[in-house]
């Protein structure tokens, strides 16, 4: 699978390298969950609270900053089989949100909070929905479990020099 980092904000240095490395092993773990579907290329997009808002209001006709959004093409035809997944993903909320979460967790950090967007984003891929409570709570194990078996450095994500 081709797995493609494209950034849309200036405010985070993310370790590319790590980043590619996990995205791998999450659409791994979730392939698993669903492997009637091949997936081919995987596009990761970086992303601010700025940037983020006006895919929101579009893709999903939401206002306001979100955390991850995930979209999913099926092969049109002429094209090579397997799915292709967009996934963008605001690193300025996972620094926000994870370094108020490692106050009160010492086994969390902003990294933390931008590796579970990404299995939250790769478990829409494979199919599952929280769209209710039980939904949520079903994907929510399943993504710490994913993340359990990872190691996720804290130099995945650093503010940028003038950054956040």
């Amino acid at each position: 699978m081709n797995i493609e980092i494209r950034t849309l904000q200036r405010g985070f240095r993310i370790d590319r390298r790590l980043l590619r490395s996990l995205a791998a092993a999450l659409a791994g773990a979730a392939r698993r969950v669903a492997p009637q579907a091949p997936w081919r290329e995987l596009t990761v997009l970086l992303a601010d609270d700025a940037a983020i808002d006006p895919i929101n209001r579009i893709v999903m006709g939401h206002a306001g900053a979100t955390d991850v959004i995930t979209q999913r093409y099926e092969a049109v035809p002429g094209e090579p089989p397997g799915l292709v997944g967009e996934l963008v993903i605001n690193v300025e909320q996972a620094w926000r949100v994870g370094a108020h979460l490692a106050r009160t967790r010492s086994a969390w950090s902003p990294a933390h909070e931008l590796a579970l967007y990404l299995a939250h984003g790769c478990d829409h891929l494979a199919g599952a929905d929280d769209d209710t409570p039980a939904g949520r709570i079903r994907m929510r194990r399943r993504e710490r479990r994913w993340l359990a078996g990872l190691e996720i450095p804290a130099s995945l994500i650093r503010p940028a020099p003038g950054g956040s």
